[in-house]
């Protein structure tokens, strides 16, 4: 995995809470309440991480913390559960976000959940337990998406990817994070500690072309999803400072963007990587969302 391979998740997740408790100038004591939005909520990240990356981050006692699982969209809908605390239940700030730790988590709590399947479910819901790698490509069997179709979009996805890192467009929204990373020695198997600081994204690829895509194996037999044309195993972490827009009006504050609503829709667990082709994320139930979250003004 990356830089953050080691790290722990409540130190993961408070580090992005901090961040944006700072640069909103409000007073800690403010905060109602923290929503964190997390899949793999194991090991490090269990014993609800919302709370202990409340207290990780030095938020006081006093803030309330929730975690939400919407699997892929679990930090959008945190920030969703967060606005509607302060639209029904008045609450003045909240901060919401996301984070996932797979490097530490992921394995064991896959090999976890499959052996502690529920028989029960099969019955009423066949593909309920799909892995992902099996659900992409049955939709692309289904819809006819070619290797070269995912390789070409995969290629133009990198290049897009570096051009705005070279650019500085995501460097105000990235806080650098220094960590312990594990690195193993490929010859030795060894495995040693190393400090590193990550500043921006390290996932993107920009030398890659359809090329080298094509000589990469598929993830499933037969298949057409390779590791150069799919999502990116990889740790991190978000957060975004809610308040109640007359707090905003009185203390004149610019906001960055005012909340509209919040819209879920299910589908066949099969076919949850449907849900990429429209404006929304799939997630692992199946389940499909669509945020309302217009720029200011708007």
């Amino acid at each position: 995995m990356g830089h953050l391979n080691y790290i722990k998740s409540p130190t993961l997740a408070g580090h992005a809470i901090r961040e944006a408790v700072e640069r909103s100038g409000a007073d800690p004591a403010e905060i109602e309440d923290v929503v964190q939005g997390s899949v793999l909520t194991a090991g490090t990240a269990g014993l609800k991480v919302a709370r202990l990356a409340a207290l990780a981050c030095g938020l006081p006692v006093t803030a309330a913390a929730q975690s939400i699982d919407l699997q892929c969209a679990s930090g959008l809908m945190a920030s969703a559960a967060a606005a509607k605390q302060i639209l029904v239940d008045g609450m003045g700030v909240v901060v919401a976000g996301g984070q996932e730790n797979i490097s530490a988590v992921q394995a064991r709590c896959f090999d976890w959940v499959m052996a502690e399947k529920d028989p029960a479910v099969i019955p009423a819901s066949e593909h309920a337990y799909m892995q992902m790698p099996y659900t992409t490509e049955n939709v692309a069997r289904l819809h006819g998406i070619t290797r070269e179709a995912q390789d070409e979009f995969a290629v133009l996805s990198q290049a897009r990817t570096a051009a705005a890192q070279a650019a500085g467009a995501f460097d105000d929204e990235i806080v650098p994070v220094t960590a312990t990373k594990l690195v193993k020695n490929r010859e030795t198997g060894e495995v040693h500690e190393e400090i590193v600081t990550l500043r921006r994204d390290e996932g993107n690829r920009p030398g890659t072309t359809a090329e080298t895509l094509a000589g990469l194996k598929p993830v499933v037999e037969g298949g057409v999803v390779r590791a150069g044309n799919a999502s990116l195993l990889s740790d991190g972490a978000s957060t975004c400072f809610l308040m109640d827009a007359r707090m905003v009006e009185r203390r004149g504050l610019q906001p960055f963007g005012i909340y509209r609503g919040m819209a879920v829709a299910g589908c066949a667990p099969e076919e949850m990587d449907m849900a990429l082709s429209m404006p929304c994320r799939a997630c692992w139930s199946g389940q499909a969302y669509r945020s309302m979250i217009s720029p200011f003004g708007n």
